[in-house]
């Protein structure tokens, strides 16, 4: 259950955060890109021909008629191989505003225009990072990985937001090992801290269940993005998965102050831990808080959790109760029992004697010692009659037959001296 609400929780940040889908090709600081020294190139323009047709596509396009700018654009013939790239790549972005299944179009045309290199450096830039982000689109995501590697490489730049997308398309690829080293560029490149390449770098962990790891990155994140409630349960939750339960149980305790625990697995996961590390009476008024508003649903088996919280924190009279609504629901003879032998340590021997003939009632196994308890609470209330009875039951079970002995004589006893026999 655990990995499943981490697993959950896991999904729901990288939905809300990230900004394509997830991956990358590993890239160390060292392996920045440098720009090639290049011979500065005179601008080109296209043709008066093919500039002037060119004109009313743009004209169309600036008027929301993709359809009759694509017309138009197609239509243009080149002798020119800057004029046909220009054009191409024209096209293709006219198909990419389109979207859909024309993205598919939108490739190919990019790829026919970068192919020459003899667009301007802006406009040759702008397209290998186009078509990249289109492959991601179409999950081409190797191909995506060759582009933004070629645009690094031709530009001499990085990008924050280029090293996520990289360090997504490993994750698409399945290539987990080799998220780390992009997701960390892409850190140090941000100018504000971002929360996307470490949700990244904490499924790369995730997945490969390095959980020490992980919690490494959430300590970090933590620190960065404390309004952040996600990073609380998840780091509280890796800490589980690291069975470190003292950190586990401080940073959820937190989280629940600051009220950021609002779902029923959150606060039982919190009540678990307030058990496990031997604060059981936390754990029962917090379970007894949520299960009365009703966050958590009153079922016997949270009902019975929070009993037994009451009763390792010494509340026999709430954990008599709650054994009692338990059994309610559960018709199980052992709640029964449990009720019976808190209510008889209570000194309510009579509601004790209820639960106790209830059990036995419901078939409880070694019925013997229930007898044993329940003429104990008879004889309490002075009911020697039915304390007699009970103890004769006990004595036919051979587990208790010898005490019982021993107990109908006490018994007999006190009732002769008593004169109520």
């Amino acid at each position: 259950m655990l990995k499943k609400l981490i697993s959950s929780s896991l999904l729901v940040a990288f939905i809300a955060t990230a900004t394509l889908p997830v991956s990358s090709t590993a890239f160390a600081a060292e392996d920045a890109p440098k720009k090639a020294e290049k011979k500065k190139k005179r601008t080109k323009i296209p043709g008066p021909a093919v500039g002037k047709k060119v004109g009313k596509a743009f004209a169309a396009y600036s008027e929301d008629r993709i359809d009759d700018a694509l017309t138009i654009l197609l239509d243009i013939e080149t002798s020119k191989e800057y004029d046909r790239a220009y054009v191409d790549r024209f096209i293709a972005n006219m198909y990419a505003t389109k979207g859909g299944s024309d993205s598919k179009n939108a490739l190919i045309y990019l790829n026919k225009a970068i192919k020459p290199n003899v667009l301007n450096e802006k406009e040759q830039s702008d397209s290998i990072k186009l078509l990249a982000d289109l492959q991601m689109q179409e999950k081409e995501f190797k191909s995506a990985l060759k582009n933004y590697a070629d645009w690094m490489k031709f530009t001499g730049e990085e990008d924050a937001n280029t090293y996520v997308k990289i360090t997504q398309a490993h994750y698409e690829l399945k290539q987990l090992d080799k998220m780390i080293a992009p997701a960390d560029r892409a850190i140090a490149l941000f100018k504000e801290p971002n929360q996307n390449p470490y949700i990244l770098k904490l499924t790369s962990y995730y997945e490969r269940k390095q959980y020490k790891n992980a919690v490494t990155v959430l300590e970090n994140v933590l620190v960065l993005f404390p309004e952040n409630k996600q990073w609380w349960i998840q780091l509280g939750m890796f800490y589980m998965l690291t069975e470190n339960y003292t950190k586990a149980l401080y940073t959820l305790d937190l989280a629940y102050k600051q009220g950021f625990l609002d779902k029923e697995t959150q606060i039982k996961t919190l009540a678990n831990l307030y058990a496990t590390n031997d604060v059981p009476y936390k754990s029962a008024i917090i379970l007894e808080k949520y299960i009365d508003s009703g966050l958590i649903a009153r079922t016997d088996t949270n009902l019975y959790t929070m009993a037994n919280a009451f009763h390792a924190s010494q509340g026999l009279v709430k954990a008599a109760k709650y054994f009692g609504e338990t059994a309610k629901l559960s018709n199980n003879p052992k709640h029964y029992r449990r009720q019976g032998m808190l209510l008889q340590q209570s000194e309510k021997y009579s509601a004790a004697a209820v639960a106790l003939q209830k059990a036995i009632d419901l078939g409880i196994d070694n019925p013997g010692r229930v007898y044993m308890t329940l003429a104990e609470a008879y004889f309490y209330q002075e009911d020697y009659k039915n304390a007699t009875v009970a103890i004769k039951k006990a004595q036919k079970d051979p587990k208790t037959k010898k005490a019982a002995r021993a107990w109908a004589s006490y018994i007999r006893d006190t009732a002769e001296r008593k004169k109520k026999i």
